[in-house]
């Protein structure tokens, strides 16, 4: 068996926020209803994403570990993360808003989960008029003055808002208190880790369960960062055919593509995989000779031991992820 440009079975969650761009903006196809999220490439244990197509159809990425190592991963990452992928690829569709909530870091999350932490970004796909996101704080902010506002409901005096559109990009490290808003589709790219505090969810009652989901207040409080930032907008340049800057971390790269004709990519020197995570338009990857179509609301995962790919496109955006 030799490596390809892989792409893998999105596995969709229901959520009570959730709405149908999923399928309708991203023409993805499953039954149900309030599918709040695809997960596109998944480590996540009993949520393993699988290989949809070819030779390596049904490996799951700790399969593809285990037999390839740093063909698959790069040496340098399989060093670092072992048999642990270490991101998680997702598209969240917020018909209602996400409950407020902050995510721990790798020494907590460790400590109290055995987790990785969550460090992650969104990249909006788009977003209904005058839909907002939550993120940070619009003040300085003690511990003391934070619970007061929660236990008074008067958050949303203290919390940052930031009206977005298509292209708007965020990054919310460990810490940072977030929560996306009714309206906005998103890509988000993160550590491995399902791990959520919950602040604030509006009292909402699953009518699937008949109950409250759970809120984690005390965990919460001592994982906020109450820092304010002059700046939570990620800023970027767009020009063609080149790998513009987005969010680059000690956790994950990212840069946006915008394709348009012809674009040869050399990753000799990176010693990682690639994932491709295609935000508008569509694309044909062309690798040793065999072409591959990424259309919008796909993502595929180039191996490591890839390093030469045409990318082809009238007019194609793509997220370039990297380690």
């Amino acid at each position: 068996m030799t490596l390809y440009p892989l792409k893998f079975n999105p596995i969709y969650k229901r959520r009570i926020w959730g709405g149908n761009k999923l399928k309708t903006i991203l023409h993805k196809k499953y039954s149900g209803e309030n599918i709040g999220e695809s997960w596109e490439i998944s480590d996540i244990h009993n949520d393993e994403t699988e290989v949809s197509e070819g030779e390596l159809k049904g490996f799951t990425l700790k399969e593809l570990i285990q037999k390839f190592k740093g063909e698959f991963l790069g040496q340098k990452v399989y060093d670092s993360f072992g048999k642990d992928f270490p991101l998680l690829i997702k598209f969240i569709d917020a018909k209602t808003p996400l409950s407020i909530q902050v995510h721990p870091n790798d020494s907590l999350a460790k400590e109290r989960h055995d987790s990785f932490g969550k460090n992650e970004m969104w990249y909006v796909m788009q977003a209904d008029d005058n839909a907002e996101l939550i993120i940070g704080f619009n003040q300085e902010v003690e511990k003391e003055t934070f619970t007061e506002h929660l236990n008074n409901a008067t958050l949303s005096n203290i919390l940052n808002t930031e009206k977005v559109t298509t292209g708007d990009t965020f990054y919310i490290p460990t810490g940072r208190i977030h929560a996306i808003g009714s309206g906005v589709l998103l890509a988000e790219i993160q550590q491995t880790s399902d791990i959520t505090y919950r602040i604030y969810d509006y009292d909402r009652v699953d009518i699937k369960t008949g109950e409250k989901r759970a809120l984690h207040t005390d965990m919460a409080l001592d994982t906020i960062d109450y820092k304010k930032s002059d700046c939570y907008r990620t800023t970027y340049e767009i020009k063609k055919n080149v790998s513009n800057t987005l969010v680059h971390t000690q956790y994950f790269k990212t840069n946006v593509i915008h394709v348009n004709g012809k674009l040869a990519k050399d990753y000799t020197v990176i010693d990682s995989f690639v994932i491709y995570i295609c935000v508008e338009g569509s694309l044909i990857i062309d690798c040793n000779n065999k072409l591959y179509i990424l259309n919008i609301g796909e993502t595929i995962l180039i191996p490591a031991t890839l390093n030469h790919l045409t990318l082809i496109s009238v007019s194609a955006r793509v997220i370039e992820v990297t380690i």
